[in-house]
């Protein structure tokens, strides 16, 4: 079992900067990590990840813009957020799921079987 807490999110202005971060109650270097997001309205969707090896993947709509990474040593994922849109405004999740063959991450929600409570994020132009 593996408890993740979010923090780190807040209002910003469009254009600004936010860093989320996730720590977990226990070792989770072994494990796939990422983030989604859900807006009012609309479904659950994924915007990061990073395999226990480092690897990344991000959606579309952010790449370039947001950087997740994480500190195995200190059991904490983080989500650097810049050049921040209205349409980036969701409650985050911070995820856990369980490592891929070969270290590939992904963005398939089913696979993630730890989650935590989100975090608000607010964007305004």
């Amino acid at each position: 079992q593996v408890q993740l807490v979010e923090s780190g999110g807040g209002s910003a202005q469009a254009g600004g900067s936010l860093r989320l971060s996730c720590a977990a109650s226990r070792s989770s270097s072994w494990l796939l990590m990422g983030w989604f997001r859900q807006a009012v309205g609309k479904e659950r969707e994924g915007v990061a990840a990073i395999s226990s090896n480092g690897r990344t993947t991000y959606a579309d709509s952010v790449k370039g813009r947001f950087t997740i990474s994480r500190e195995n040593n200190n059991n904490t994922l983080y989500l650097q957020m810049t050049t921040l849109k209205p349409e980036d405004s969701a409650m985050y999740y911070c995820a856990a799921a369980p490592s891929t063959p070969y270290g590939t991450p992904h963005l398939r929600m089913g696979s993630y079987t730890y989650w935590g409570q989100g975090t608000q994020v607010t964007v305004s132009s």
